[in-house]
């Protein structure tokens, strides 16, 4: 008799759980759209398996039309096959002028513009932004901006250390967005030793490849390659195969 009664009283409470969660409430929220869910996935799914649209800004010296824009241009197209590497010049510079860089706060909403462009036309895709030294400075400010949907950004060079020596990790540690930094281990804009712990204080996600031996554009000195035994091309293809791989993962991790 013993044996048989327990199973009656664990049913009972599980009724009585039951009971309870299906009670009425007053101020539940309206049952969610399904289908509104089933579309998100399905978006979601979509943009995972697209290739990347990638927007790449030039540094404070240099157009989009120098040699070193043009070269990792290809590197990041073939390296990420993207469906397109988009390139622009900032007004300071565009039309073959020479105008001093102005505060890279000022130059946010032109690249604003410049990415919301892109993405209208591949809308699928997902949103990688790539930038060289100040490029992608302004690229991280704009990663913060509402209506950018990014999927990560790709530092090459960040000048973190500003013309009077300090510190410039503000917009860093705003970012939530995953976040790759290629640097020379020789660039003096930005030292290791004062990226590490602005790596370690920031919210997103973020990853560090270390060119040895490279300055801010990554050039290393013919005696360091020799002693290595590799290429200044094959420095920089190995850069770049690591930032597909963030990519990837950043995409993926969508």
């Amino acid at each position: 008799m013993a044996s048989s009664s327990r199973p009656a009283r664990r049913k009972r409470k599980n009724q009585n759980k039951h009971e309870e969660n299906e009670e009425p409430n007053d101020n539940a929220e309206a049952p969610i759209d399904s289908s509104q869910n089933d579309s998100k996935k399905k978006k979601k799914k979509t943009t995972m398996t697209m290739p990347p649209l990638v927007v790449f800004a030039h540094g404070a010296g240099a157009p989009s039309s120098s040699d070193w824009m043009i070269r990792w241009k290809g590197k990041l197209a073939k390296g990420l096959q993207a469906v397109e590497v988009v390139t622009f010049d900032y007004p300071y510079i565009s039309g073959g002028k020479r105008g001093a860089p102005p505060k890279a706060e000022k130059l946010v909403d032109f690249h604003v513009d410049v990415v919301k462009k892109a993405v209208a036309k591949y809308p699928e895709h997902p949103l990688i932004l790539v930038g060289k030294s100040m490029g992608s400075r302004v690229s991280c400010m704009v990663a913060v901006e509402e209506g950018i949907d990014a999927s990560a950004v790709v530092c090459l060079g960040y000048p973190l250390k500003g013309m009077n020596g300090a510190v410039r990790d503000e917009t860093l540690l705003q970012l939530t967005v995953p976040t790759m930094f290629v640097q020379g281990s020789k660039d003096g804009f930005c030292p290791l030793e004062k990226l590490e712990p602005v790596r370690k204080k920031m919210k997103s996600v973020n990853g560090l490849h270390e060119i040895e031996g490279g300055d801010h554009s990554f050039k290393i000195a013919k005696k360091h390659l020799q002693s290595k035994g590799f290429t200044q091309e094959e420095a920089e293809d190995q850069a770049v195969r690591a930032i597909a791989m963030f990519v990837s993962k950043s995409i993926g991790g969508r």
